[in-house]
This record gives structure tokens, C-alpha cells and sequence, in this order.
């Protein structure tokens, strides 16, 4: 399991002072260890316990000189600290680490190339919606522009964008003064506390880190946010609306935290469910009303249903309907358009915005319960609620496999064994890397609860599930699974991290020697001469070579054994698995959409609309 940091007392842990000072034998009043904890503090132990304060409980990151201080305060916190090889893995790591404790989240750098190392995984942070914030360290103002080590000015860095609120940062303000520190920690506890992802950065002089806090005080205490929620005559109107004829529900992450109100929802109305590749699980992929997943790596009964049993209207809940979830096809478009529920203001009608569409901003989970309050008010019983709505609806679709042989192993196959012992056998939390693991992943496994499925879709950077598995797995004290590629295995993994810390972080690597996304979308388009191919590697060697353990399966008959020992290992482990290279990853969903509109993938024919992997 997770090994704990240990730590030592600090001047801000008033905690920490009075055990000392207790062992020591000398007494000590609380005012008289608080009225010292304060004359002692520093700007940076005063970071420390507004994070503290903040309900931060882990930071990741990568320590260096400018940040010194910064890097001691935290590590002689309750936080705990967890050092790693790469700022972008410590910052994947952060993202997942909030998603699997519901906690925010540190990644602390050092100047120059710290930060800008660490801005893809916060990159993705801001697009999945976590709350992280980034902790670095800048050059002080006397050593600006005279080529400091690391610099980190404006000489050497542009400050939009990396030092101001825009894109990347909801917040960011370079700290100069210890004065700034309570309405920094106010601005942070706001946004901190409100629906949806925060994102923000707090850069530090390392000559301002060490100075001592004058009169001014943190508050101890933060903000609170009421929920967003919608007027109840809107509310009421949908109601009328979604009586009228027969409707959908399309479900996306940000309606993670309602699943059980939407269950309720969809048997009371008898309403198709169908959900976006992040939104797996929120409503069981096994019930009967369940008709598929949307978007790359889903399922053609989707279309299915939208060509046969076309709904008069789509209840769209937390979904941004982002390409990689709707493709944008237009046959998506239910006759009377979207009711699209959502916290941003900015979200409904974006993604299809010919189509009628009546946008509300609030919260999902409140947004149903008002709903269902006005359902169960008006006394309209299920059978009548259900009178418009098909009997029958068509299933995700699973392809037969034939009988095998002991050659390279089929992703079918794994994907079976892996739904059998991880997915149904534990409570693993489970994420899939970009390109073909995130397709077959997808398409294949099968999950009934909300928040065990993890794969980006706003960025979806390579190496974003390989060094993130480590990060959910701490945060949660239990066992995260990665499927990912042997090229994204290669490009950043944070298997020595999982190693120092016995991190529970399983890595199930489909290993075929390429780039297959890019391989396979090439050849679907037709196009020759451009190489995807890499060097075979030897993962399990590697795993070794760094302390983790490692398993080589070489046949699927080796596979559920393979798995089983990973379940029962106590620490981090690597399975490398050398599957077929030309098993076609699952697109039926995406390549019915494109029939639908006479698209073919290949040479064939000239595509009227933009075909490139992976949407081909």
C-alpha cells in the first residue's frame, strides 16, 4: 500500500509544536506556541498551511534549488509529498490524484524549465476538469535579466498565458509580498469551492519564500458555494417538454456525480441512455435502457437507435458533446433538438449550433432532483411516462471472437480477461491511454458504476494515463489500472516514483511495436509511406531494471494468470503484453456515423467531410 512520508514538526503546525514542546519537558500555553508559531512563519510555511487550509492532502512534484523552501514547508506539512522524475507526470498525476479522492490537488516545480515542463499535464488538468494548483518558483527581482540560473522573468518567459489568468490558469498572480497571501487564499477558496474543474497558479521569488509574516493572518476558514441551479419554471417547462414525445438521455462526466438521481430519472421515464466515453459507468452499462457509448471508441447500436428509433428530443446532462463524443454528426440531431444541462454558461449549443437547443445552466444532480420532484408531483405514473418510449432497445454490440491460437494475443481476448478479474473482480479504478488502448477500452469493458473509468478526451495527451495511474492510485490508498501503448509507455512513465512509494499502480501495456492508432489510421486512409514503427521493447525487463515487478505474456492462455498476480501484488507492477498489430481497433460507431453520411475511409473515395484518424 500507499507508504506515508514522514514528517517533522514545523512552526505552522501548532500541532506538531506543542508535541515537541511537551517531549522536551518545557510548557508552553497554546497562545504563547501560536503567538511564536507566527513569529517564526515564513511566506512559504504560510503557503503550506493555506493549502492545508484548502483540503489539499497531496502534492507531486519535482524539487530544485529556486524552490527550496517551498519544496521544505510542504514536505514538514500534513500534505503528503511524493517526488517524481517529470513535471508532466507529476502534473497527470495531480489530475487523477483529485479525481479518485475528490480532493485538490499541488504539483510543485522549480523555475524555468519546471514550469514549462509542467504545463500539458495542466494543460489537460484545465481541460478534464480538476481541481490542481501549480506551486513554482521564480527568479527574484534584483536577479531578473541578468541570466540568472533558471531564469524565470519576462526576459525568458512570456507571462500570458503562464503567469496570468487566461487559457491554461483560471487564476495565477506572482506573489511578492506576504500582504498578498489572504486574498490569494480567499480567490483560491472560491474557486475551489465552486462546481466544476479550478485550475490555478501561485509562482514565488525564491527570496520571498523566506521571508517572515508580519501582522498579517490567514484565514483559518473558507469559502463556501451555494449550487447552481436552474428556476423552477424552467425546470417545469422541460418537464411539459420531455412528456410530449418520446426522449433520450445523453450523458456526459460532469454528470458523475448524480448517478443514482439519473437512474431514477431514466426507469421512470423509460427514456435510452446512452453516454460519452468519460461518462462510462454513470449509468450501468448493463441495464436494459443502456444503449452505448457515443463517440470514439463506441458503439454502432447508437446509431442504431438514432436512425430507427430517432427520440423527438435529447436530454443532454455534463456532456460538452466535444468531437471525440458526438464526431458532430449531424444525425445526432434529435427533431426537436437538445435540452443541454450544464454548469458552464458556455457549453449548450456550441458543439451543434444549427440545432434547436434550450440551454440551462445548473447542476446536474440538482437539476434532476427538481425534475423528479415535478414528475412525482404532477402524479403521473411510470406506465403513462413511459407510454412514448420504445419497448425495446438495440444493445452495445459485442463481435464473436473465434478460437485462438498461442500466437501474439488478440485485444479481444485481453479486454475480456481484464473486465473479468479487474473490472468485475475488484474495485480498481481503471484508465485507458489515447489511441487504440482508449478505443478498445472503450468500446469493449463494461462498467456499472460511476467514477472507475478514466480517459481523456479534452487533450488527450500521450503519457497522460501511464504517470496519472500513479497519482489515482495514492490519492485513492488502493489499486489503479492503466492500459496503455508501449509509445506512450516510452514516453514518460513514473515507474521508479510508484517504486520509492509502493504505489498499488498496475500498467497493462499493449505492446505491438508502433504507434498503431497512426499505423492503422494511415492504411485506412489510404495513404503509404510514412513510419509508425518502433523498436520492440521488453517492458517487463524495464519494470525490473527499475525495482516494479514484471510479467511477459506471450499467450492469451497466460493472461488471466498475468492479471490475478497483479491484483495480488503489493506494490508496482508492469504487464507486458505482445497483442496482434493488425487486429483493427473497434470504430463501428464512428465508421457507421460516416456511412451514414456517405463517407468511405479509404482511397476509394474522396471524403466530403474531413476523415483522419482517429475519427476515420
Amino acid at each position: 500500500m500507499v507508504q506515508n512520508l514522514t514528517k517533522r514538526a514545523s512552526p505552522h503546525n501548532v500541532n506538531d509544536r506543542k508535541e515537541v514542546l511537551s517531549g522536551s519537558c518545557i510548557e508552553a500555553t497554546a497562545s504563547e506556541i501560536i503567538q511564536e508559531s507566527n513569529e517564526n512563519m515564513t511566506v512559504a510555511d504560510a503557503v503550506a498551511q493555506m493549502f492545508e487550509n484548502l483540503g489539499v492532502k497531496s502534492a507531486y512534484g519535482v524539487s530544485g534549488g529556486a524552490m527550496a523552501s517551498l519544496w521544505g514547508a510542504l514536505s514538514n506539512s500534513d500534505i503528503d509529498v511524493l517526488n517524481f522524475r517529470h513535471e508532466a507526470g507529476a502534473a497527470f498525476a495531480a489530475t487523477e490524484g483529485y479525481f479518485a479522492s475528490g480532493n485538490p490537488t499541488v504539483v510543485f516545480t522549480t523555475a524555468g524549465p519546471g514550469i514549462t515542463n509542467a504545463l500539458t499535464g495542466l494543460f489537460a488538468a484545465r481541460g478534464e476538469g480538476a481541481k490542481v494548483i501549480l506551486l513554482s518558483a521564480c527568479t527574484s527581482a534584483p536577479q531578473r535579466g541578468r541570466w540568472a540560473i533558471q531564469e524565470t522573468s519576462t526576459d525568458t518567459l512570456p507571462s500570458s498565458g503562464i503567469f496570468t489568468t487566461g487559457t491554461v490558469f483560471n487564476y495565477a498572480s506572482t506573489v511578492e509580498s506576504a500582504a498578498q497571501l489572504p486574498q490569494i487564499f480567499r480567490k483560491l477558496a472560491v474557486g475551489m469551492s465552486q462546481p466544476g474543474g479550478y485550475v490555478a497558479h501561485l509562482t514565488i521569488p525564491t527570496a520571498v519564500q523566506n521571508m517572515l509574516m508580519d501582522e498579517t493572518q490567514l484565514p483559518e476558514q473558507g469559502v463556501s458555494c451555494s449550487l447552481v441551479t436552474a428556476d423552477a419554471q424552467v425546470v417545469g417547462n422541460v418537464a411539459k417538454l420531455l412528456r410530449s414525445g418520446t426522449f433520450a438521455i445523453w450523458l456526459g462526466f460532469g454528470a458523475r456525480g448524480a448517478a443514482s438521481e439519473i437512474r431514477q430519472l431514466a426507469e421512470k421515464t423509460g427514456a435510452a441512455v446512452m453516454c460519452s466515453p468519460r461518462g462510462k459507468g454513470i449509468f450501468p452499462e448493463n441495464h436494459p435502457q443502456f444503449i452505448g457509448v457515443t463517440g470514439l471508441g463506441g458503439h454502432g447500436s447508437v446509431m442504431t437507435y438514432m436512425q430507427e428509433q430517432a427520440p423527438v428530443r435529447t436530454l443532454v446532462l455534463g456532456s460538452r458533446l466535444s468531437e471525440p463524443t458526438s464526431f458532430w454528426n449531424q444525425e445526432m440531431v434529435p427533431s426537436e433538438g437538445f435540452i443541454h444541462v450544464d454548469v458552464d454558461a458556455n457549453v449548450p449549443g456550441v458543439a451543434y449550433p444549427h440545432a434547436e437547443t434550450i440551454g440551462i445552466v445548473s447542476d446536474v444532480k440538482a437539476f434532476v432532483l427538481q425534475l423528479l420532484d415535478i414528475l412525482e408531483a404532477e402524479e403521473i405514473s411510470e406506465s403513462q411516462l413511459k407510454a412514448s418510449q420504445p419497448s425495446s432497445l438495440p444493445k452495445p454490440e459485442r463481435s464473436p471472437v473465434e478460437a485462438g491460437s498461442e500466437s501474439l494475443i488478440r485485444p479481444e481476448i485481453l479486454m475480456e480477461a481484464i473486465q473479468k478479474v479487474i473490472v468485475d473482480g475488484t474495485d480498481a479504478v481503471v484508465m485507458a491511454e489515447c489511441g487504440n488502448s482508449f478505443t478498445w477500452s472503450t468500446n469493449l469493458l463494461r462498467f456499472s458504476q460511476a467514477n472507475r473509468y478514466r480517459v481523456s478526451t479534452g487533450v488527450g495527451a500521450m503519457g497522460h494515463a501511464v504517470t496519472g495511474v500513479v497519482g489515482a492510485a495514492q490519492a485513492r490508498d488502493g489499486i489503479a489500472v492503466a492500459i496503455v501503448g508501449d509509445g506512450a509507455m516510452l514516453m514518460n512513465n513514473e515507474i521508479s516514483t510508484a517504486v520509492k512509494y509502493q504505489i498499488p499502480a498496475i500498467w497493462i501495456v499493449l505492446n505491438d511495436a508502433r504507434y498503431n492508432m497512426c499505423h492503422q489510421g494511415m492504411k485506412m486512409l489510404g495513404m503509404t509511406g510514412a513510419d509508425a514503427i518502433i523498436p520492440e521493447t521488453n517492458f517487463e525487463m524495464i519494470a525490473r531494471g527499475m525495482g516494479a515487478k514484471g510479467i511477459r505474456v506471450t499467450k492469451e492462455s497466460e493472461i488471466t494468470a498475468a492479471l490475478e498476480t497483479a491484483i495480488a501484488a503489493n506494490g508496482p507492477i508492469i504487464i507486458d503484453v505482445l497483442i496482434d498489430p493488425d487486429r483493427p481497433a473497434p470504430s463501428k460507431g464512428r465508421n457507421k456515423g460516416l456511412a451514414s453520411q456517405g463517407v468511405k475511409s479509404t482511397s476509394e473515395q474522396k471524403p466530403k467531410v474531413q476523415a483522419s484518424f482517429p475519427n476515420i
